[in-house]
């Protein structure tokens, strides 16, 4: 049942594709909401905090995904946490999974991270809905996008503590295989990193959303305002910033001190191969690197347009004045953040295949800075 319903969702090969709300497909009543949100995660961010808030979202992905042994396909990446639809025999072990990040995230990265899960049938008799397409990202890669709602709802019940999870009280980590932040920063070539959050208003018409949308898609895609990351891959640097978080993710049962021994020996490895370009077995750096700017996910859609572009200021501009008078005209609500640099959070089944997934969010308050900016 569950492998028959996800062949039914329409694949997007086009991304403008996202803004016909009329091609998602209905989730079925008894599959379950799951969301995790990092409480308080701008004051993190402004305390420079950036790269373990995005790691606590998407060690979300990764928990769930590993504990569901890879059959982990509606999720999507927030920034600060992330939202994701599982069938009612996954459900258990995704609760689960979400309390042991829960408890990781305090123990080891000191972020209180919310999470919690809800039915696709409540959020309904609320009087949202929930609805899901593919969106076909690389050969390799397709990411879920939503609408109706139901997701923005089960996050506003996840902040007033309706539907929470408590974090497990056992020691039992999280599985985060294939989780990691080592990439360096990602700089702009065109002018700025921007963070765009672009929801519908109250009572607007889908009509006038989906119009806003697809101008804004097309302003960007004329410009060639897209991908931050180069398309040759992001450049090769010293991961000095990310050896204390990365030696967080997995204790396998050793002490810190080796944990972060092992992180610096599998850096250096890891750096030389692609600083050389050295092929190992069947593992071809260049070709990863052309894999990863493929399978990034610079752009979404979740009950909204959700991008992290790198853009000209001129740009800029042209988009802050539409979204300027289509919120005038209470068609949308926007958030927009300007930053030097961009920041890559992955998830990495195996180097040998092509369906690694890299979520990518502004370094400078992202994802989380433009959403304050929305609700203000």
């Amino acid at each position: 049942m569950k492998q028959r319903w996800l062949d039914t969702l329409p694949l997007f090969d086009e991304f403008a594709q996202v803004a016909d709300l009329s091609r998602y497909v209905c989730v079925p009543d008894s599959w379950m909401i799951g969301v995790s949100d990092v409480v308080r995660s701008t004051d993190a961010i402004r305390s420079g905090r950036y790269k373990a808030v995005n790691l606590a979202g998407a060690g979300t992905i990764s928990a769930v995904a590993n504990e569901l042994d890879g059959e982990l396909h509606l999720f999507i990446f927030g920034g600060d946490g992330a939202r994701f639809i599982v069938s009612p025999e996954q459900a258990p072990r995704a609760a689960a999974a979400l309390s042991r990040v829960a408890m990781w995230a305090k123990r080891d990265l000191n972020l209180d991270l919310r999470v919690g899960m809800i039915s696709v049938a409540e959020a309904r008799a609320a009087g949202v809905d929930v609805r899901a397409a593919f969106w076909q990202a690389s050969n390799d890669v397709r990411y879920a996008v939503f609408t109706g709602g139901g997701l923005e709802w089960a996050d506003v019940q996840l902040k007033a503590g309706s539907i929470n999870l408590t974090p497990a009280d056992t020691h039992k980590d999280p599985d985060l295989t294939g989780l990691s932040c080592q990439w360096g920063p990602v700089k702009p070539r065109q002018g700025k990193i921007l963070s765009l959050i672009v929801k519908p208003a109250p009572q607007a018409s889908q009509e006038s959303f989906t119009q806003i949308v697809s101008q804004v898609i097309n302003v960007l895609e004329e410009t060639a305002s897209l991908n931050p990351v180069p398309p040759n891959g992001p450049d090769v640097r010293w991961p000095s910033a990310s050896i204390s978080l990365q030696s967080r993710i997995a204790h396998l049962g050793r002490s810190l001190w080796w944990r972060r021994f092992y992180v610096v020996t599998t850096a250096a490895l890891s750096w030389l191969v692609f600083k050389l370009g050295i092929r190992v077995g069947r593992f071809e750096p260049k070709r990863y690197r052309r894999e990863i700017t493929a399978n990034t996910d610079f752009r979404k859609f979740d009950d909204g347009l959700m991008m992290t572009v790198d853009c000209a200021p001129e740009v800029v501009e042209r988009l802050r004045n539409i979204l300027e008078a289509a919120a005038a005209k209470g068609a949308i609500e926007y958030g927009m953040h300007m930053q030097e640099e961009a920041l890559m959070t992955c998830v990495v089944p195996s180097v040998l295949t092509s369906d690694h997934m890299h979520f990518i969010d502004g370094a400078g308050g992202g994802y989380a800075a433009a959403a304050e900016q929305m609700r203000r």
